[in-house]
């Protein structure tokens, strides 16, 4: 039997309901660092491939790459790459059920941010 009051019910749950959180915000961005990442590496495999290929497109994929833009997606991607890892350690300890109280699980995630930071800025001084 149809239900005739399926149009007049509420939409639950609804993002109008939730506080964004920390934990909502590092989840996210570990998605998307994850599927960002997939764009320096693809640049960097081009940047192979046009220095196999010869010496015309070299110049042309080395340009892109040290141009500010291909320096500020490469940054990026570093960013990326230190946020996803710091992030995953932090899964890996949820994974044997510690740090999952609320408290622990603000200040890990703000944490996070932090080390990724930190992490890309101390590669780039290495670099």
């Amino acid at each position: 039997m149809a239900d005739v009051n399926r149009g007049n019910r509420p939409l639950s749950p609804h993002l109008s309901i939730y506080r964004t959180q920390i934990t909502m915000i590092t989840s996210i961005t570990h998605r998307i660092t994850g599927v960002g990442m997939t764009l320096g590496a693809v640049l960097i495999v081009w940047w192979f491939l046009a220095a196999s290929t010869g010496p015309e497109y070299f110049a042309v994929a080395d340009a892109v790459l040290t141009s500010w833009f291909g320096a500020l997606v490469l940054i990026g991607s570093l960013w990326a790459l230190s946020y996803h890892f710091c992030n995953g350690i932090r899964h890996l300890f949820w994974d044997v059920e510690q740090g999952l109280e609320m408290e622990t699980a603000r200040k890990t995630g703000y944490a996070v941010f932090a080390g990724s930071i930190v992490l890309t800025i101390l590669t780039l001084i290495v670099i």
